[in-house]
Parts: C-alpha cells; sequence; structure tokens
C-alpha cells in the first residue's frame, strides 16, 4: 500500500528516479550527501534536485530542468 501512495505520488518521474532521489535523501538525512563544491547538504530540496541529476546521469525518465 505504501509503495502504490508512493508511485502515485510521483508520477512525473520514473520509478528509477524516484529510488535515486530516495537514496540520495537518505545520504543526506545520514550527513553523507556532498554538494559539487565538497560541502554538506543541509537542504530537502537540493538534496532532490541532486538526486534527480543523478538519475538523468543515469538515464532515467526525468522531466528537463526549469
Amino acid at each position: 500500500m505504501a509503495t502504490e501512495l508512493m508511485n502515485y505520488k510521483m508520477a512525473k518521474y520514473s520509478e528509477k528516479a524516484g529510488e535515486k532521489v530516495e537514496k540520495t535523501m537518505h545520504e543526506m538525512k545520514e550527513g553523507k550527501l556532498k554538494s559539487g563544491s565538497g560541502k554538506k547538504v543541509t537542504s530537502k530540496k537540493q538534496a532532490i534536485a541532486i538526486g534527480l541529476s543523478e538519475a538523468r546521469k543515469a538515464g532515467a525518465k526525468v522531466p528537463k530542468k526549469g
């Protein structure tokens, strides 16, 4: 049931993109996620952006930036 709700909320993105975002959010909460400059990421929005960027690089279906 929980995964059905999660998939419903993330309808714009592929399942792989959702997994990448979930992984980066987990890293951020553990304090292990770093930005391109090497600084620790503390913002949820920034963590999501990094996850979507990684998903794009991996070839997942993600809408264009901006």
